[in-house]
């Protein structure tokens, strides 16, 4: 599974837009985003679709964001992120 590409990431823009949005994520590239000083999400993409990988805490979790219903998971699941 290789990283979004850009062309990817242009259907992701309004996900992304939402999530840059948050106080918590800071964006180092586009599609990569940081909690304070460790990688936190960032995309993926392969023949199944696109997908959100996600660390929270410890290991990374795979998201499938292709849909609204899919990206309200993950804005759900980044609602969890420390404030601090």
């Amino acid at each position: 599974m290789k990283h979004a590409t850009a062309q990817s990431l242009d259907r992701l823009e309004a996900l992304l837009t939402a999530i840059r949005a948050l106080a918590t994520l800071k964006e180092k590239s586009r599609g990569v985003f940081y909690l304070r000083s460790r990688a936190a999400l960032h995309f993926h993409e392969d023949p199944a679709g696109l997908f959100a990988d996600l660390r929270l805490v410890g290991d990374w979790q795979r998201l499938p964001v292709n849909s609204f219903a899919e990206q309200a998971v993950l804005m759900r699941e980044l609602a969890k992120l420390p404030m601090d």
